[in-house]
């Protein structure tokens, strides 16, 4: 996607000359909006680091950068001891989202098949397949949310003069930073966007990481999308106005069943929808449904992050620098769930590669 008129992608992989080993790039998410840094990683525990402390973050994008951590690995050791020491490290790094642990285990399955002297370079391709794998399914998603917007706006101009402008909410981050490329649930927006069609995002902060305000809305911006950031509790009362068309968001996991695993708050904007009518969609790419699983509220291990992200917000000085403010008395105790359950009976579609489904008629494609 474009950051100041040039193309990106999220990941990709530095070919060092003379001796040095490749080395992966990435986009340092804990520092935007502010500044655009870009982080070398070169052994497994900075890929582990990396994944734990969310300068990587969005389902795609972590199952990527796990698959990179499993390259990394190889060219270090490529004894089957660290193959899969380097497996139980990248899979406990965080614990909710599917795709962390569907490219370890791609990759295992593939390595483990192979000689050693191969697994390195055997690694470094499987893991850019899965890369490029990403890119292809999110195009797609954006195209079947394409036709869903277009129906839409088209139903709701009927009545009125003009074609109006069409409103979509969305939480926290499911753009092109959350993925390698094009995202899940901003894929259908940017569709809509660059085939001329009206339309505006609200954007939520998303505490208390506030990935919606400063990444969703940096991206938005770079892309020259409409948008609006708003405070997470202000969704409801814009559905109540008839302000908000749509609700699109990504997921962390859903199970065969539909149920839609996702950042903290989702579940609340699913059931302001549902009383308001207005559809609430989930834009997922395979790889993020779970067919183990078929119920999300006993089944789903919800991440428990450090309280501090509750405690502390962080933003821009006046003198330009980078800075952590505490918000809350600090005798107070903290809870940080990271993620919660929007149940099936509140989805009206998984939006996928494959198409859109209802949440009981999710098809399993491959």
């Amino acid at each position: 996607m474009l950051v100041g008129q040039r193309q990106y992608r999220t990941i990709w992989v530095l070919e060092n000359s003379g001796q040095c080993l490749p080395t992966v790039a990435i986009i340092d998410q804990t520092k935007l909006p502010h500044a655009l840094v870009i982080a070398h990683i070169a052994d497994l525990p900075q890929m582990v680091v990396a994944i734990k402390t969310m300068q990587v973050r969005g389902a795609p994008l972590i199952g990527a950068s796990a698959a990179y951590g499993i390259a990394l690995a190889m060219q270090h050791d490529a004894s089957d001891a660290y193959l899969n020491y380097a497996a139980t490290q990248l899979i406990q790094s965080r614990p909710t989202a599917v795709n962390l642990h569907w490219a370890v285990q791609r990759m295992l399955t593939l390595l483990t098949s192979i000689a050693n002297s191969s697994r390195s370079q055997v690694a470094w391709a499987e893991a850019a397949a899965i890369c490029d794998e990403d890119v292809v399914l999110n195009q797609a998603i954006g195209q079947h949310g394409l036709a869903l917007i277009e129906s839409a706006q088209k139903n709701a101009s009927q009545n009125a003069a003009q074609t109006q402008v069409f409103n979509i909410l969305t939480h926290c981050n499911a753009g092109w930073l959350a993925t390698v490329d094009f995202g899940t649930a901003l894929s259908p927006i940017y569709a809509a966007h660059n085939a001329g069609l009206k339309v505006h995002v609200w954007v939520d902060e998303t505490r208390p990481r506030n990935q919606g305000a400063s990444l969703t809305a940096w991206e938005l911006g770079q892309h020259g999308v409409p948008h609006t950031v708003i405070s997470d509790n202000a969704g409801g009362h814009l559905m109540q106005q008839g302000l908000v068309d749509m609700v699109i968001v990504g997921a962390d996991r859903v199970t065969s069943t539909g149920d839609v695993c996702n950042k903290i708050g989702t579940y609340l904007k699913a059931l302001a929808a549902l009383d308001n009518h207005i559809p609430f969609y989930a834009a997922v790419p395979s790889p993020t449904i779970d067919w183990s699983m078929s119920n999300g509220l006993d089944e789903i291990e919800i991440e428990q992050r450090h309280g501090d992200e509750v405690a502390y917000i962080q933003g821009l000085a006046a003198d330009g620098s980078l800075q952590s403010v505490r918000v809350i008395p600090s005798e107070s105790p903290t809870a940080n769930p990271a993620f919660d359950v929007t149940p099936a009976r509140l989805v009206t579609g998984i939006i996928t590669e494959h198409g859109v489904f209802s949440p009981d008629r999710l098809v399993r494609h491959g």
